[in-house]
């Protein structure tokens, strides 16, 4: 059973590496907003997750920088996880209040329309 996960595993990181899609390009006013909006979040992930994968294509996609923190192999980021959010889950979107408040999104599309609804926000506001 390892062997079989270690080899999708492999497979999903190969899959990223060949199919990962283009950094949207914003105008430079519009990415000075997208990295202000974007500075308090923190995607708890693991690397060979298929919806990790499909959230950091869209981060890509998007064209927003999203910290990362992997919570497979950085015990520190996992205990995080668990602290914060309740359970050991991937992909989740820490988003950081900035009244000091934390708020833990799971689930890849939840995540995702979060995220384009911050891209939104920002490109109305040109």
């Amino acid at each position: 059973m390892n062997l079989v996960r270690w080899l999708l595993g492999r497979l999903i990181l190969c899959y990223e590496l060949l199919f990962s899609p283009r950094t949207r390009q914003h105008s430079p006013a519009v990415q000075t907003k997208l990295d202000a909006l974007t500075r308090d979040l923190a995607l708890y992930q693991f690397p060979a997750c298929p919806f990790c994968v499909k959230v950091r294509f869209a981060i890509k996609r998007l064209g927003l920088n999203v910290e990362t923190r992997d919570a497979r192999r950085v015990p520190a980021f996992r205990q995080e996880l668990l602290n914060g959010g309740g359970k050991i889950m991937a992909p989740c979107l820490r988003i950081a209040d900035p009244n000091g408040g934390t708020q833990w999104l799971y689930q890849s599309a939840d995540i995702i329309r979060y995220l384009e609804q911050r891209l939104a926000t920002a490109q109305s506001a040109r």
